[in-house]
C-alpha cells in the first residue's frame, strides 16, 4: 500500500508499505530518517518516540496505515535547519547523551513537557520521562538537561 503522511513540515510519500508495517519501520527504512531507534519493537522503552498529530506515541506500535493523512514529527523535525532545539542543545550541554539509543525519545518526551508545563517541578519531568528507558546515564544528566532546557525556553 501506498501512506501519505506530512512528515518535519514535508509532505512525504512511502511505497510498498505492508499491512503489519510499524510507523517507526516506516521512517526509518522507507523514508530515509533513523532518528527514531528501534530498541524494543514493544512499546516499553521509549526510543522510538514520535509526535503523531502533536501527541507523543511510540512509533513502533503504530500501524504505517495509521499515519495516512496525518502529521508525524520525529526528533529531526525538532531541530531548525542546522540550529538545534533549546532541548536538544541541552542534552548534548548537560552530558545526557551517552550511547545516543534512548536520547531521540527522551528529547521528544522533554519536548512535550515543555511544551505543556513550562517550568515542571522534579517529579513531574520524571513522571513525563517514566516511559522511556535509559541504560547508561543513570537519568541525572537527563534531568539537569530538562531543567536546562526549561530555563533557557
Amino acid at each position: 500500500m501506498r501512506v501519505n503522511v506530512t512528515v518535519n513540515g514535508e509532505q512525504r510519500q512511502a511505497d510498498d508499505v505492508w499491512e503489519g508495517e510499524s510507523l517507526l519501520f516506516m521512517l526509518r527504512e522507507r523514508l530515509g530518517l533513523p532518528g527514531s531507534k528501534n530498541a524494543c519493537e514493544q512499546g516499553e522503552c521509549g526510543s522510538c518516540t514520535v509526535y503523531l498529530d502533536n501527541v507523543p506515541v511510540c512509533a513502533c506500535l503504530v500501524a504505517a496505515g495509521q499515519a495516512q493523512d496525518r502529521s508525524v514529527r520525529t526528533v529531526e523535525g525538532l531541530a531548525s535547519g542546522d540550529e538545534l532545539d533549546p532541548v536538544q542543545e541541552a542534552f548534548v550541554e548537560a552530558g545526557a547523551v551517552q550511547c545516543g539509543f534512548c536520547t531521540p525519545g527522551l528529547v521528544v518526551a522533554a519536548h512535550d513537557l515543555l511544551d505543556r508545563v513550562p517550568s515542571p517541578s522534579d517529579p513531574e519531568i520524571r513522571e513525563a520521562l517514566a516511559g522511556n528507558l535509559c541504560r547508561c546515564t543513570g537519568y541525572e544528566k537527563i534531568l539537569d538537561a530538562v531543567r536546562l532546557a526549561a530555563s533557557r525556553r
